[in-house]
């Protein structure tokens, strides 16, 4: 009797891609909230606050583009490498029965996850257009495309008798 191989696995349909998007936003908003929450104190009683015309005292410009945005774009990346590093699905992912892998059905690499999070900015940039590209053959956003990684619908577990 001849072992039978795993049939592919199909490319993940956009639908559940954003779907699984929609529920990692959840998380990365908290960790967004979390972050600048420690990092306000650290410029407000340092004396870095300016005070705008309506009064409003805030952080300088240089601080939030050159100090908060780098250190927010760190930690989104690293949440999203985390999990692709160790099982290729975030949580939303393993909702909605999604795995992002290497062509070859292997786990990324730390330099891929670098690719991917840039090209998905990218994606972003470009209006969310990249994602578009999924439905387009292979089946892949541009940010699959543009790190050689790609997106895969998972079977249903089998139930158990």
């Amino acid at each position: 009797m001849t072992p039978t191989l795993p049939a592919p696995l199909l490319p993940a349909p956009l639908w559940r891609r954003l779907a699984a998007l929609g529920y990692d936003l959840l998380l990365l908003i908290a960790l967004v909230f979390i972050t600048t929450g420690i990092v306000i104190p650290l410029y407000t009683h340092s004396g870095l606050t300016v005070t705008d015309v309506n009064g409003v005292i805030r952080p300088p410009t240089w601080f939030l583009r050159g100090v908060l945005l780098p250190l927010l774009l760190l930690e989104i990346w690293a949440f999203y490498a985390w999990f692709w590093l160790h099982g290729g699905q975030t949580l939303g992912m393993r909702a909605w029965r999604i795995r992002t892998q290497t062509a070859g059905n292997h786990m990324l690499t730390l330099p891929q996850t670098l690719k991917r999070f840039c090209a998905g900015l990218l994606s972003w940039i470009l209006l969310g257009a990249g994602y578009l590209l999924a439905l387009i053959k292979p089946y892949q956003t541009l940010h699959d495309r543009l790190s050689g990684t790609e997106t895969v619908l998972l079977p249903k577990p089998e139930k158990q008798t």
